[in-house]
């Protein structure tokens, strides 16, 4: 793999989390066994192999990069990727692929697709994309990817495999859809993105910000430009129901090594091993 762009790693069961993300600067994520990526701030070049980008909002340290993402799947004779985005960024993004185009001289096909909180998205047999609203200081929108899987219907568990089978043929429903939230994605968000939405709290991988660690930097003031503070985590630590909480986006104002002392100093116990910092 050709290293380009900065890239973190994480093993999570048979997940592998992937990407990079700081304030202002970039940010990029993938799961690449669900053949997902979210935002596109820059673009490593091995993230060229995954089909499907789910945007959160138009922020360049989140967009920046998605004409490179586009014409290098074309160079490489793959497929066009489908593109999740938020509405009121559709026609923009048409408008700057087109002039990236003329630029270039080269196409950038892709498949724009514009999306509305509540609105969901087949990426397999297995797995629904849905979409869900944060706040943000632009329209902004986060993911959750849900697994679906179809039980039979708990009047039909005592019968035979030929029963089933002749139920199955004749028409009958003998199987209901039962669905768990396997990875949310909420990209830049003030707390409202996670409490107005519930899901994310109970999703098994949660990706997530914050930006801010420091008790001198004022909340208000912060969540009104779309973002978190390490006092949130703290504040709703008894919320967090996910196996993995992953948290970037981290402001550049703080060096690594302050971002893991002043976090442990508040979290001692990283919300029970399970916080992440992604720096």
């Amino acid at each position: 793999m050709l290293d380009n762009s900065p890239i973190l790693t994480h093993q999570h069961g048979t997940w592998t989390i992937e990407g990079y993300s700081r304030a202002a600067v970039q940010t990029y994520y993938r799961i690449p066994e669900l053949r997902i990526a979210f935002d596109v701030g820059a673009h490593p070049w091995d993230f060229m192999g995954t089909p499907t980008l789910a945007i959160t909002h138009s922020h360049l340290d989140h967009i920046a990069a998605l004409p490179l993402y586009i014409a290098r799947r074309r160079m490489m004779k793959m497929e066009p990727p489908k593109v999740f985005l938020p509405e009121h960024a559709l026609r923009p993004v048409e408008s700057m692929l087109r002039i990236v185009s003329r630029l270039d001289r080269g196409r950038l096909p892709c498949e724009l697709i514009p999306v509305r909180p509540g609105d969901e998205f087949e990426l397999s047999r297995e797995l629904v994309l849905r979409v869900y609203p944060t706040r943000h200081t632009v329209p902004s929108v986060g993911y959750i990817v849900w697994e679906r899987r179809n039980k039979l219907k708990e009047e039909y568990r005592d019968l035979s495999g030929p029963e089933i089978r002749d139920l199955r043929l004749s028409g009958i429903e003998i199987t209901r859809e039962t669905r768990f939230p396997i990875i949310g994605y909420t990209g830049d968000t003030s707390p409202r993105g996670l409490d107005d939405n519930p899901d994310m709290y109970e999703a098994k991988v949660l990706v997530t910000e914050m930006t801010f660690i420091a008790s001198k930097h004022r909340k208000d003031k912060i969540h009104k430009h779309g973002h978190m503070h390490l006092d949130d985590f703290v504040e709703r630590r008894d919320a967090f129901h996910n196996e993995l909480i992953i948290a970037g986006h981290l402001s550049m104002r703080y060096t690594a090594a302050q971002v893991e002392r002043l976090v442990r100093r508040r979290l001692t116990d990283m919300l029970d091993g399970r916080l992440k910092l992604w720096i």
